[in-house]
């Protein structure tokens, strides 16, 4: 017998841990590069070649080519193409290559572009809106109508609006009747019953249409805008697998109405992106709270139900390529179901990029089936290389397959348990290369996506998956698709108390400059954090000082050295173009004189100057600029009474009122003339209306005009009375010098000089949009009020505008915006 060479392996030497050789940096894998730079270039040429549409078309072709071409030069000369670092370093004739391929790629990018902004105009349809002739037509459905943010136009609100969009057919026209093929987006402003009908179209349904065209104010894609004359005319019936996917997702609408409001509205959208019943103010946590990819349908929700396919389908024994085509099959049904939004299909290609990567074996090649899924994109579809959507969506799965990856395998390589690492690793890689574009959206930088995502993400695949299989299941037995939306509505449950947990922290969110130098300097101050990070990561006790710290920063309530001073009896908060008015009415009360057109704005001046109660939510008038922001008022504060004044238009506008004030369980009042009011030291009492001013903008000739006394001051609170309102307000009588003057309709050119003249304010405040399209305040309005000796605060130039003293002592104090 001979003995056996191979050492025991009880006695076999194990390396040590200390001394066991690492792989240095030049052996590690490197990132495939070879497919960024078309990626990159092909994007530079899209984004050029749809420019040419601003310029007459020769000098737009021309520009677009010279900046194409420089692009590509650029980008190619940086070497991009090469796979290492040791490939960069190669022959002259290479690098001349890749400089060519980059200028090639610029000009594939610039010829979808530009072929794109030909096909947009083709025809007569451009001609006939430059004209904004009358036509009618065939067209068929594209897209899902959808109701836009109510619009406010300088004194008037448009009516309530449904978009729809289509793709002209035929247009009938000055007597002939044309073949094109161009699309335009169609605008319905009829009756609820005419909007109802129409919001219930499918994709692919063919109508007839008629309206007035006009041109599409951001150009193409969109050739024209047709303003309906009334509800399309459905031809036939939309195609069957349309019509199945609309019965599918009205199914899983109908099993989430036993569900509370919240997470009634919040399943569609997790599911399919259906945000139709999401509520505004949870929509804005959502926001704050960095949560707002969770409603909209992208890679993260294909990956979860092509994830589940491919469990089901291991359980039922398949093996081998049967899984790739079932998940396959699984994307493409999923894609119907959610729309073939950009975002969708741009999850479908990267989907079915991974799954021809685990067909053939290669699965490490996630950066370059991204580049590829962008360049194949771009080509088809060159309008994404302006969507801020597509943007963010590539940016997160870049930072996902790159920055995630990488982190997770460090930080489980120092000890952390991998899927703790993982969890962690994949909303901060997101959050951090997203935050600059984010930015341009929102002007604020979220504090707290990363710890809201980590806490929201195991519910997410749970909630998803039921709520697939609801709505699979209304389609079959309702019973049982309302018993499986319930088991969702738990996790739902969890992430919508995430959501709102995270939006109300103190500094959830900061104010940061939506332009792109913000964005640059956003993303400045990222790569230093990260390094000051890493850096910290070498020394325990610094890097825990760091964490504490941020920690209390996020629960400890953060405010401007003296803000608000201690005597404040009035706030103007910077909301925009739109009025929100605080009153102080005692410690942490007040009572706010409408509430802007944005939820999160007035929420957050009311968390800076402490308001935790308001005795009454009064809105002067009912345009969207004074009223959209209810839902802010409402979170997290008891609000005594809500009322509203004389005129109930819009009325789709009360209606929404109506319903948030049921929702939070206040009752809605109506201010009358002569109406006194008392809370605390505030009181008012109610001027104007007397009557209806059937001239100007009647909505805003019936806003609530309020005389104010508080602490020995004066303060006359306008709404958006127009001059003849102002005119009649004045003639009868009562009216003489106060010390604060809000001036109506944002300082608008619309005033009566003998009002200004007759109340020669001591002050007076200004609340408007920065940049705003109106002109707003108008140059002849600031004079007046100066001649008079007034002191004028602007939200647009001051943020928010306070007035505080007393008496003799009254002063305006700004900084707060």
């Amino acid at each position: 017998m001979t003995a056996d060479p191979r050492p025991d392996r009880a006695t076999r030497p194990r390396p040590d841990r200390a001394t066991r050789p690492r792989p240095d940096r030049a052996s590690r894998p490197q990132p495939d590069l070879r497919l960024v730079l078309p990626a990159l270039a092909t994007w530079a040429g899209a984004f050029a070649g749809t420019a040419a549409w601003r310029l007459p078309l020769p000098v737009g072709l021309a520009a677009a080519v010279s900046a194409g071409v420089l692009v590509g030069v650029l980008l190619g000369a940086t070497g991009l193409t090469a796979r290492t670092r040791r490939d960069r370093r190669r022959a002259p004739r290479t690098r001349l290559l890749t400089v060519l391929l980059g200028a090639g790629a610029v000009a594939s990018g610039l010829a979808a572009g530009s072929l794109g902004v030909l096909a947009a105009l083709q025809g007569p349809v451009d001609e006939l809106a430059a004209a904004r002739a009358t036509v009618g037509g065939r067209a068929t459905v594209v897209g899902d109508p959808v109701r836009p943010a109510p619009l406010v136009t300088g004194a008037r609100r448009a009516p309530p609006l449904l978009v729809v969009p289509l793709r002209l057919e035929a247009v009938q026209a000055r007597g002939r009747t044309v073949r094109v093929r161009s699309r335009v987006l169609g605008l319905l402003n009829g009756a609820g019953a005419d909007r109802a009908a129409t919001a219930d179209l499918l994709p692919g349904q063919q109508v007839r249409v008629a309206g007035r065209l006009a041109p599409a104010r951001d150009g193409p894609p969109a050739a024209a805008v047709l303003t309906l004359a009334g509800p399309p005319r459905r031809i036939g019936r939309p195609p069957a697998l349309q019509t199945a996917a609309g019965d599918l997702r009205a199914g899983l609408r109908r099993a989430a109405d036993g569900l509370p409001r919240d997470e009634r509205g919040l399943l569609p959208g997790l599911v399919v992106g259906d945000t139709s019943r999401l509520p505004a103010d949870l929509q804005s946590d959502f926001r704050t709270a960095g949560l707002t990819h969770l409603v909209a349908v992208s890679g993260a929700n294909l990956a979860i139900v092509s994830g589940f396919v491919l469990l089901v389908g291991r359980w039922a024994g398949l093996r081998g390529r049967a899984l790739p085509v079932l998940a396959a099959a699984a994307i493409a049904g999923f894609v119907v179901l959610a729309r073939p939004e950009p975002s969708v299909l741009r999850a479908a290609a990267m989907g079915a990029l991974a799954l021809l990567a685990l067909a053939t074996g290669r699965r490490r090649r996630s950066l370059a089936a991204l580049a590829a899924t962008v360049v194949v994109l771009l080509l088809v579809d060159p309008w994404l290389s302006r969507s801020y959507g597509f943007a963010l969506s590539v940016l997160a799965t870049g930072a996902l397959v790159t920055l995630a990856t990488a982190w997770t395998g460090r930080w489980s390589g120092a000890g952390v348990p991998r899927p703790l690492a993982a969890a962690f690793a994949a909303p901060l890689a997101a959050q951090l290369v997203c935050a600059p574009v984010v930015v341009l959206l929102s002007d604020q930088v979220s504090l707290v996506a990363v710890p809201a995502n980590l806490l929201a993400g195991p519910a997410v695949a749970p909630a998803t998956v039921l709520g697939v299989l609801a709505t699979l299941a209304s389609a079959v037995h309702p019973g049982t698709a309302a018993g499986l939306a319930w088991v969702a509505g738990g996790f739902v449950w969890w992430i919508v108390h995430v959501a709102r947990w995270s939006a109300g922290l103190p500094a959830a969110a900061v104010g940061w400059p939506g332009s792109l130098a913000g964005a640059a300097l956003l993303g400045a101050v990222t790569l230093v954090a990260v390094a000051a990070v890493r850096s910290a990561g070498r020394r325990p006790v610094p890097a825990g000082a760091c964490a504490l710290a941020l920690a209390v920063a996020l629960v400890v309530p953060a405010r401007t050295p003296g803000w608000p001073p201690h005597d404040w009896v009035m706030a103007a908060c910077d909301v925009g173009q739109g009025d929100a008015l605080v009153l102080a009415a005692g410690p942490g009360v007040g009572v706010v004189v409408d509430a802007g057109p944005d939820p999160a704005a007035v929420d957050r001046c009311l968390r800076r100057l402490g308001v935790r109660s308001v005795a009454v939510l009064l809105l002067t008038h009912l345009h969207a600029d004074h009223v959209e922001g209810v839902p802010g008022v409402l979170r997290g504060r008891r609000v005594g009474e809500l009322q509203v004044g004389l005129l109930d238009e819009p009325a789709a506008e009360l209606a929404r009122v109506g319903r948030w004030a049921a929702a939070a369980g206040v009752p809605v009042t109506r201010a009358s003339l002569g109406d006194r009011v008392r809370v605390g030291p505030v009181s008012w009492t109610v001027l104007w209306p007397a009557r209806v001013v059937h001239a100007g903008s009647e909505p805003n000739n019936a806003s609530t005009v309020l005389l104010v006394r508080v602490h020995g001051l004066s303060l006359l609170l306008t709404g958006d009375v127009e001059p003849e309102a102002q005119r009649v307000l004045l003639a009868r009588g009562g009216l003489g010098r106060v010390d604060v003057l809000k001036v109506a309709h944002h300082g608008s050119a619309y005033q009566d000089p003998d009002l200004v003249a007759t109340l020669r304010p001591r002050l007076a405040v200004v609340s408007v949009g920065e940049d705003n399209d109106y002109g707003h305040p108008a140059r002849t309005t600031l004079t007046a009020l100066r001649r008079t000796g007034a002191v004028v605060g602007r939200t647009d130039r001051d943020g928010t505008v306070l007035v505080a003293g007393s008496g003799r002592s009254v002063r305006l104090v700004t900084g707060g915006g």
